[in-house]
């Protein structure tokens, strides 16, 4: 693999090299490359809209490592910012390897080749890998959407949104179950995005809070799938259903913690934060 370039990759994780994993040289020890795959395969399931421990248990098995190999081209060192590249390369009866390099800007460190077994958990005995999750893994590595975005009702939709509401809200944050659902749901637009398996993964609404004036709300996302724009593309879509209908601005309560998410996708704060179902929220606004 010696001659692997960033191109040949879809999937990158970034990470800055820590004391902590360099030894007096201020390399780092050889061992830690295979933390950085690992932590790569974690964010790479992330990628897929797979949340891993249910797909796993929807799925009626798990993965397990049979053989690890790395190549050593080059060292990181201390304070290196490296992007750990993964890529599935082959894909069998009830196994499959990834591929996986560490690259420092263009230059080529560390060269990697995982293979995991898809087995019972209870026997931890080999079964084949599920047609599903084999489709996942071939529709991602060829560039295909992870999550199918609906726009519609509540009626059509709203099974699936609640069900993820309460495991935001409800069940993440404490949030009182009256408070997750209300009346105004039926008069609004809502986003929700499934992943391939058709699990629901993220959603949104849209109301109209003045004339010409959206109001997005309800937004939640699977909570081990954030970061991996899925609500980038639910709030996007909402957003565009607000442009179609003539609205002229957008409007949100962001929660705190959310506000540098929205302030990257053009919101722009107004007014005080403001407490709303025990959590501190400010507005924010986006021109369309």
């Amino acid at each position: 693999m010696t001659d692997t370039q960033r191109q040949d990759f879809r999937f990158f994780h970034r990470l800055r090299v820590r004391w902590v994993e360099v030894d007096l040289q201020k390399i780092v020890f050889n061992a830690h490359y295979l933390m950085y795959f690992d932590t790569a395969i974690a964010d790479y399931w992330r990628a897929l809209a797979l949340p891993y421990e249910s797909t796993m248990l929807a799925l009626g098995g798990d993965m397990y490592v049979k053989k690890a190999t790395i190549e050593y081209h080059g060292s990181a060192a201390l304070d290196d910012q490296i992007d750990v590249a993964i890529k599935c390369s082959r894909i069998g009866n009830s196994s499959f390897s990834f591929t996986g390099a560490v690259f420092r800007g263009e230059k080529h460190l560390i060269s990697c080749e995982l293979i995991y077994v898809f087995a019972d958990p209870a026997t931890q005995t080999s079964k084949p890998l599920p047609d599903a999750l084999r489709e996942i893994m071939l529709g991602y590595e060829a560039w295909q959407p992870m999550a199918r975005l609906e726009i519609g009702n509540w009626q059509d939709l709203g099974a699936a949104a609640r069900a993820l509401r309460a495991e935001v809200f409800q069940d993440e944050q404490g949030i009182a179950a009256e408070l997750t659902c209300d009346a105004s749901d039926e008069i609004a637009v809502h986003a929700l995005a499934r992943n391939w398996l058709g699990v629901p993964v993220a959603t949104g609404r849209l109301l109209q809070q003045a004339p010409s004036i959206g109001r997005i709300g309800r937004m939640a996302v699977s909570r081990v799938l954030r970061g991996s724009n899925l609500g980038r593309d639910v709030l996007r879509s909402l957003m565009q259903a607000a442009k179609e209908r003539g609205d002229r601005e957008v409007v949100l309560h962001a929660q705190r913690t959310a506000e540098g998410f929205y302030a990257r996708l053009g919101f722009v704060p107004r007014g005080e934060p403001f407490e709303e179902a025990g959590i501190v929220h400010i507005e924010m606004a986006h021109a369309l």
